[in-house]
């Protein structure tokens, strides 16, 4: 499945959850310096997602702000866990 996410790098604290014109927020502690918010956005995903890293890879945007995030997994888990975190706040 592959999912639309606004990163924000440098947050107080990691959370996933939000929206931003119609992407998911993920809020990561690392900055956007070589590469580590990119990692950083992958293990918060798959974390939220409860899948392992190497099912999240980022598709495209990767010096971006706005990703896409592709996560291997089951389509219907992922489906409803993504509306969920569209709608929190």
């Amino acid at each position: 499945m592959k999912v639309t996410v606004h990163v924000r790098p440098g947050s107080a604290r990691e959370a996933v959850g939000g929206s931003h014109d119609g992407a998911v927020v993920v809020r990561v502690r690392e900055r956007a310096v070589d590469g580590r918010a990119n990692e950083a956005v992958v293990r918060a995903l798959a974390g939220e997602f409860h899948v392992p890293r190497r099912a999240v890879r980022i598709v495209s945007g990767g010096r971006s702000r706005r990703k896409v995030v592709e996560i291997s997994g089951d389509d219907a888990e992922l489906t409803s866990g993504v509306a969920r975190l569209l709608e929190a706040t």
